[in-house]
């Protein structure tokens, strides 16, 4: 599949849309890293985490011909991702309206020399377990901002647009979140830590995808 690579997600969904429907695995791997943070953002085990990725990825194809390249297809399928779980946990929030003042010369909570030793980049499961639970004990809304911007590297404005905030409102959202999980976070890991998605479920995350897709299309 690297041969695709070079193709952008708008050349992608086009080339899918017009029948070359093996294309959508370049969808399903582009992807992959970003809809599980989502789902581990929302406290799902990595069980149902997969389960939401699936549904979501399959939402995404039978709705491509919709569309319409308003936003991003970044923002487009991490919004059908949140939109799922949503509606699995039906606990989702916004009625917070937070009036703190806004840096707006907040540098990013992690930065790629604070991290020089090999050592400290080495994720165990035990680790990762304390990264994901220092995450879990924010409120969802500072959660859910944190990782879109930090984890999952959205831009202010791709991340106002999928969560339909203010970009003011990500702003304090993203720097209060940052303040909350500081001490905890910030002294020994960077954001590529948090979260991982590696290539073994990668690819089993594909495979399942592809499957179902064989029988919609049958």
């Amino acid at each position: 599949m690297k041969e695709f690579e070079k193709y952008t997600d708008l050349e992608v969904t086009q080339k899918i849309i017009a029948g070359e429907i093996e294309l959508f695995e370049i969808i399903i791997r582009r992807y992959n890293p970003f809809l599980y943070k989502i789902g581990r953002s929302y406290n799902y085990n990595h069980e149902d985490t997969q389960d939401l990725m699936q549904d979501t990825f399959i939402d995404a194809f039978t709705g491509l011909p919709k569309f319409e390249n308003r936003s991003t297809f970044k923002t487009w399928i991490i919004k059908i991702m949140l939109n799922n779980c949503y509606k699995k946990q039906q606990k989702w929030s916004s009625k917070n309206i937070i009036t703190t003042e806004i840096n707006e010369n907040a540098t990013p909570m992690f930065s790629n020399n604070q991290h020089t030793d090999t050592s400290k980049t080495v994720m165990n499961r035990e680790l990762n377990f304390v990264i994901e639970n220092s995450l879990q004990q924010i409120p969802m809304d500072y959660r859910l901002v944190f990782t879109l911007r930090e984890v999952n590297g959205l831009n202010v404005a791709e991340t106002a647009d999928t969560l339909n905030i203010s970009q003011a409102n990500v702003k304090v959202r993203l720097n209060r979140a940052k303040t909350m999980l500081r001490k905890e976070v910030e002294k020994s890991y960077s954001a590529e830590d948090i979260f991982e998605f590696n290539l073994v479920y990668c690819d089993a995350m594909v495979q399942r995808v592809i499957n179902k897709l064989k029988k919609i299309n049958q």
